[in-house]
């Protein structure tokens, strides 16, 4: 990748200039996500989170949930809260990544941002998936695959609410990306009728321009490709004459003690894109 140190560049220099002015571009991403009809509630913490969409699944009667990759919402484990604190709903929240949902139905946590189930080997998955179909399957990629599909598109059809997080947030327009190389998000954020979007408050850049730079870096950096498989580009619920999307969307804007690396040595911690390129090189994996 000749142009990956130049790339990188480019990204700090994004990152460095949000976070020096990142209330005004919160404030801009909040009117114009508004703008296009859509809901802002910003987070001081992850209870504030979970409190939202509870309260927002009772008010919409939901029962089933499904769920994209979300990094922010592990680190502040919606689901475990979601199902203890509002019990009474007796909500069902499906993971539908593939490797999430697997871990999901074997009580387990996700290892790594890209891969969360690297320390399963197959023989382990064959067992976790028989489980959940009641029958014994062969330990083989595609009939695992195929039980996978059947169930999931089950859910994915039943959805009341679909969650997702957020790659990025575009201030100038209000545009959440989703980068992902599985198509269930395209599907999370498109067959329920309302949509919630759960995103660290650094996930925002300036520009819709500045995009060009950083999914070019996400996915070189995580999975050497040029191009994640499915990038995908939300800004506000389905207006008249589109085809697809929520009727209801949205944005959590989360802190949960982000701004308090603003201006310290810690800040650039702020600028993490998730690409997992550090686990590539670290021993551990």
């Amino acid at each position: 990748l000749p142009e990956a140190p130049e790339l990188r560049e480019r990204a700090y220099r994004i990152k460095q200039e949000t976070m020096a002015n990142l209330d005004h571009y919160l404030e801009q991403m909040a009117d114009n996500v508004e703008a296009r009809g859509g809901n802002v509630f910003f987070a001081e913490d992850g209870e504030a989170v979970v409190r939202y969409i509870g309260d927002l699944a009772r008010r919409k009667g939901a029962k089933v949930v499904t769920k994209s990759k979300s990094m922010a919402t592990e680190e502040i484990e919606l689901n475990r809260r979601l199902e203890e604190d509002y019990a009474d709903l007796d909500l069902e929240i499906v993971e539908t990544d593939l490797g999430e949902w697997i871990a999901q139905l074997a009580g387990d946590h996700p290892s790594h941002i890209v891969g969360p189930i690297l320390h399963m080997n197959r023989k382990r998955i064959t067992q976790v998936l028989s489980q959940a179909a009641g029958e014994k399957l062969p330990p083989d990629v595609e009939a695992l695959g195929s039980f996978a599909r059947k169930r999931l598109r089950e859910k994915f059809l039943a959805a009341d609410i679909g969650v997702t997080g957020a790659n990025f947030g575009v201030a100038e327009t209000g545009t959440i990306a989703t980068i992902t190389n599985e198509g269930n998000a395209r599907l999370v954020t498109s067959v329920p009728p309302v949509h919630v979007i759960v995103m660290g408050i650094e996930k925002l850049v300036p520009r819709f321009e500045d995009l060009s730079v950083f999914t070019r870096l996400l996915a070189r950096s995580g999975t050497g490709q040029k191009l994640t498989v499915y990038t995908n580009f939300i800004t506000g619920p389905r207006d008249e004459g589109e085809l697809d999307g929520a009727e209801e969307l949205h944005l959590i804007l989360m802190d949960n003690g982000r701004s308090k690396l603003l201006g310290t040595e810690f800040e650039e911690a702020l600028y993490c894109i998730r690409c997992g390129a550090c686990l590539n090189v670290c021993p551990v994996y």
